[in-house]
Parts: C-alpha cells; sequence; structure tokens
C-alpha cells in the first residue's frame, strides 16, 4: 500500500501515484530514470546523483531498461517496465549535421523524429509515472540561440524542444515540472564534433550534469 496516494490512468493503465511535498523540500532518495544514462552527459548525471538517489538507467541497447524513444510503443513499455518515478531525465536524441544545401526532408526528419518528437513522447507518456511534485528534464543546446554551420537541423530541433518546456510547463497537472539544459559544446565531444564549434570553449561533461541536478532538485518549471 502507498500512504497518502491519488490515481492516475494512462492508456488503460491505473497507477497509484504518490503524493508528495514539493521535492526541494524533501530529505527521502528520490527515484530517477535518465535516458541516454551510457552517453557522455547521461554517465555524468548518473555519478552525480547516484549517491543520494534510486537511478534507473535506459537506453537504446543498454541500461536497466530498452528504450527507442523514437517509437511510442517502446516509451510506453518503458514506463511499465520503470514504475512509478521521481524524475525523468532525457540526455539522448540524434540530429543530422550538414551543411543546409545538402539538407534534405530526410535527413532533418532524424532530428525532428528522434531528438525533439522522441523527448515529447516522454513527456506524453511519462506524466502517470511521476508521482505528484515529480519532474522532466529535456536536452536542447546551445545552438537554439548561437546557430553554428552545418548544424540547421540540431538549431530547428533544439528551437522547438525549448518552446515545448515552456509552454507545457503551464499546463502539467499535480504540481510536475519541467526544464531543459542547453549545453554548449561537450570536452567529450571535441573529438567527434569539434569542428563545428570553431571558437567554443568545451565544458565537461560533470559541469553540465548539474545542470540536471538543479532542475531535478530545485523548484523551477518552463526554464532553459
Amino acid at each position: 500500500m502507498i500512504p497518502n496516494a491519488t490515481w492516475a490512468i494512462w492508456q488503460g493503465y491505473t497507477l497509484r501515484v504518490k503524493d508528495r511535498v514539493p521535492l526541494w523540500d524533501e530529505r527521502e532518495p528520490m527515484r530517477i530514470l535518465i535516458i541516454g544514462a551510457t552517453g557522455p552527459i547521461g554517465r555524468a548525471v548518473v555519478e552525480q546523483l547516484t549517491a543520494h538517489h534510486q537511478i534507473v538507467k535506459a537506453g537504446r541497447s543498454h541500461g536497466d531498461v530498452r528504450v527507442d524513444i523514437r517509437s511510442r510503443e517502446s516509451v510506453s513499455q518503458l514506463f511499465r517496465e520503470a514504475g512509478l518515478l521521481d524524475a525523468i531525465v532525457c540526455a539522448a536524441g540524434h540530429v543530422h549535421f550538414d551543411p543546409l544545401d545538402r539538407m534534405t526532408f530526410d535527413k532533418f526528419e532524424i532530428g525532428l523524429q528522434d531528438k525533439l518528437m522522441g523527448q515529447v513522447n516522454l513527456v506524453l507518456a511519462g506524466q502517470a509515472s511521476l508521482n505528484n511534485g515529480g519532474s522532466f528534464t529535456l536536452t536542447s543546446s546551445s545552438c537554439s540561440e548561437i546557430p553554428i554551420r552545418g548544424g540547421t537541423g540540431e538549431s530547428m530541433v533544439d528551437g522547438a524542444i525549448e518552446s515545448f518546456v515552456r509552454a507545457a510547463a503551464i499546463e502539467l497537472p499535480r504540481g510536475l515540472r519541467i526544464n531543459a539544459v542547453s549545453p554548449t559544446i561537450l570536452q567529450e565531444s571535441m573529438e567527434l564534433y569539434g569542428h563545428y564549434f570553431c571558437g567554443y570553449e568545451p565544458v565537461s561533461a560533470q559541469r553540465v550534469a548539474l545542470a540536471y541536478a538543479e532542475s531535478i532538485g530545485g523548484s523551477q518549471t518552463g526554464q532553459v
């Protein structure tokens, strides 16, 4: 039995959801789902939080549970397996980089279906799995405000994610919160993507992970 509980109904499943005081006032550990837990940001977020919280790691090919965020059925299965949660973090999502004159509909579609709609899928399906006062933390990037050559697809997707976060924040029920973290190029990713970010100062994944911890443990919502 879960004391002080309310009921949430989602896609035919009835879940009992704990009533919670705001997360920033709590002393008990949280149960946190991290999608993309084996990537550079995801690993750093796990390291940042694992000492004080219960972490459920998810990924396309590694983790405690498997998920393809492009698939609504896969996302639904993820939450059936993960159970009740206090926070959901997404540090996953792919986009295609190419100069604009080489971009095609299919190349844009990669980012739209993966990084954008994948994260939207998580929010739509994940609401019923979050305890009252729980939170979503999504991932965009600095390209939403500072475009780079070859990054049209990234900028488009990141801008949409951030607009979604601001809009969803005013409609989420039960005190649920949603924020996005918008990192610049990571030190750990310079070998692969550094040539796109000429003149940028890279940041460590460990430093970026602090922003995710702030989103999870803080009181803000609709922030980037």
